[in-house]
């Protein structure tokens, strides 16, 4: 059985999101949103002989259907990849009432809605992803874009899917630490504003992480519904979205200071969760013992907790203070009053970011 959720930004840009095993199959799904149209799928060497064939009858109502393959992972979300995706739409002659297909994870649909807002100045685009980071963040929202050396995601655009497919029968492929990393933005949604969801998840993180079909879709549901109320709220981020950012801060510059695709991004945002829970800590908003409830479940989880001895707190400084929430020269931080209770704030004593950063590093 499938579930849909609506992202409702406005009669026309209202869109939803489905939910259930088997839907990548589903022809009525995607005729809406194809029927009459070149359809373009952009996927990577990965996912292409796992699922390209599965989607392919549920795009029977497009005039064409053209693949477009990217290598695998973090490190290739670049522009160049970006710059290869658009003249492959130029030659399989994608007209600007094509549409773009995002068959894949986080950095498949990043790239591919990036490649969609720009060409022809902007086409649609349909995410499909086929991992569960990408089922619970990445694919809803309309955040796209690429990384520089320099900083994560920093080149990109919002631009809004028409239709989210998310099929929890493709994770059964995934490997244990993409689960892993999925989990970890999953508890980021309890810790912002829902209490009960957060113990929700204590109570329930073997079968999560095991992928029982009742927990996973409860999870996926649940997650897709906390981020379209916030997305509704404030599509922009210019304020209480950024609170989907818990952890990212810290986590970016770890992503960047390693190479991306050390640490997956879920593991990294894990680290930077527990860093920005202890620096709660330090200033007296989150008591003691629900740090250790939130640190106690990324363990438990087999996440890393810490950020990597080799990143001082003087270069984890230095790669945070080109992150997309600073203003006026001041960083912001999303932290934690209580759990489930997060707020965006400077108002913070840069010695204590500093000793955060410090003792919550690996042992060398």
């Amino acid at each position: 059985m499938s579930r849909t959720i609506e992202i409702d930004l406005g009669e026309e840009r209202r869109y939803p999101i489905h939910v259930g095993a088997g839907v990548i199959g589903e022809r009525g799904l995607f005729a809406p949103h194809v029927d009459g149209r070149h359809a373009f799928v952009v996927t990577n060497e990965t996912v292409a002989p796992l699922y390209l064939d599965r989607l392919r009858p549920a795009l029977a109502d497009a005039v064409e259907v053209s693949t477009h393959v990217i290598a695998d992972g973090e490190r290739h979300k670049t522009l160049d990849t970006f710059a290869a995706i658009q003249n492959a739409l130029v030659a399989h002659r994608v007209a600007r009432d094509g549409v773009v297909i995002a068959l894949g994870g986080g950095v498949v649909g990043d790239l591919a809605g990036f490649a969609a807002a720009c060409y022809q100045r902007g086409v649609d685009f349909v995410q499909v992803p086929t991992t569960l980071l990408a089922q619970v963040d990445s694919s809803v929202g309309g955040k796209t874009g690429v990384n520089l050396p320099g900083g994560k995601n920093l080149v990109g655009a919002f631009h809004q899917p028409r239709c989210v497919v998310s099929d929890t029968a493709t994770l059964v492929t995934l490997d244990p630490r993409e689960v892993r990393a999925g989990f970890a933005e999953i508890v980021k949604y309890g810790l912002i504003d829902d209490p009960d969801f957060f113990d929700w998840l204590e109570a329930n993180a073997t079968a999560l992480l095991e992928l029982d079909d009742d927990a996973l879709a409860t999870a996926v549901v649940k997650a897709c519904e906390r981020k379209a109320a916030l997305v509704v709220a404030d599509e922009r981020e210019s304020g209480v979205r950024a609170l989907l950012n818990l952890g990212h801060t810290f986590a970016h510059a770890i992503e960047t200071g390693t190479g991306y695709g050390a640490w997956l991004h879920g593991e990294a945002v894990a680290a930077g969760i527990v860093l920005a829970a202890r620096m709660s800590h330090r200033m007296g908003w989150l008591a003691g013992q629900d740090c250790g409830r939130i640190e106690r479940l990324f363990s438990r989880a087999g996440l890393r907790v810490r950020a990597p001895a080799a990143l001082s707190p003087e270069r984890m400084l230095e790669l945070m203070s080109v992150d997309k929430k600073v203003r006026r020269g001041r960083l912001r931080l999303i932290l934690l009053r209580r759990i489930g209770e997060a707020v965006l704030t400077s108002e913070f004593d840069p010695q204590v970011l500093r000793e955060t950063l410090e003792t919550g590093r690996e042992a060398a």
